[in-house]
């Protein structure tokens, strides 16, 4: 169903009756694995500097570390989207994500994007899909991530829960997002979920009100340490919480042997929203 918008396509299998319409019911069968890609793809001044601006990087030749996230989104809302991928787009959860750089991409670069998913791995609240991206500039890996989404369902008590982080406590730095951030960088990324852009569409989602975006959490908080990490690095997170907007998270960092572990609070009550670590490539 290309000819539908984005998101449309991703809500409509939860929709009663709608998800059973060929094209839309999801196969509910074990997923051996999907992929999509796309070549020749040129890295654009004005939308990186878009990017930059949302996000809080300072404006360079070469692309903020987390950008090609950007180039990826489509593809994997396709694999999502697929009828022969198990679960729905819409209430699947962010987990985690995990990029590494292997060198800068420079503005005005043209490179080609694969993304994949394999089978599901066991969760205690589910079951988890790892998304893996690669970005090639003339047959060489630039830059890679793996996303994590979880389908809650029935559980393995037995599984590992995710991945383990060193503490950076929060040391003054607030910051207050404002109510219209969730619909600002979905406008810059494509991703217009429901639950990032008005309180009356989260709502309809579980939500009080909308949330930001995960991966606008980790952009920030790169950004924050963007001159202190090496041009070849990692850079791994955890979504613990959602942050709801308008609202205030607090930032923590402290350095480690090799690279930093960073975190989003609370100011409140210091529960975290995210936590995460930078490792020097």
């Amino acid at each position: 169903m290309p000819e539908l918008p984005l998101m449309l396509r991703a809500a409509l299998p939860s929709v009663p009756v709608v998800n059973q319409l060929p094209g839309v019911r999801k196969t509910r069968g074990d997923l051996a694995g999907l992929e999509r890609s796309r070549t020749g793809v040129t890295i654009a001044r004005e939308h990186v500097d878009r990017y930059a601006a949302v996000c809080g990087f300072p404006v360079k030749d070469a692309v903020p570390l987390p950008y090609p996230h950007l180039l990826a989104f489509e593809l994997q809302m396709g694999i999502m989207t697929d009828p022969g991928f198990p679960a729905p787009a819409i209430g699947t959860v962010h987990l985690e994500n995990s990029i590494t750089q292997h060198r800068p991409v420079g503005v005005g670069e043209t490179v080609d994007v694969a993304a994949s998913v394999g089978p599901a791995r066991p969760h205690p609240k589910g079951a988890v899909y790892d998304f893996v991206t690669v970005v090639t500039a003339g047959g060489e890996t630039v830059w890679e991530e793996t996303s994590s989404y979880l389908r809650r369902g029935k559980g393995d008590d037995s599984a590992p829960s995710g991945t383990s982080f060193p503490d950076a406590e929060p040391h003054g730095i607030v910051w207050r997002l404002p109510a219209d951030l969730g619909r600002t960088y979905a406008a810059v990324s494509g991703d217009r979920n429901p639950i990032h852009l008005y309180a009356l569409t989260a709502k309809a989602l579980g939500f009080p009100r909308q949330i930001a975006h995960g991966m606008w959490t980790m952009a920030r908080c790169v950004a924050a340490l963007e001159n202190r990490i090496p041009d070849a690095a990692t850079v791994e997170v955890a979504f613990k919480r959602p942050v709801l907007l308008p609202g205030s998270v607090a930032f923590g960092s402290t350095p480690l042997a090799d690279g930093f572990a960073f975190s989003l609070t609370s100011p409140k009550d210091g529960s975290p929203h995210l936590v995460g670590r930078t490792t020097n490539g």
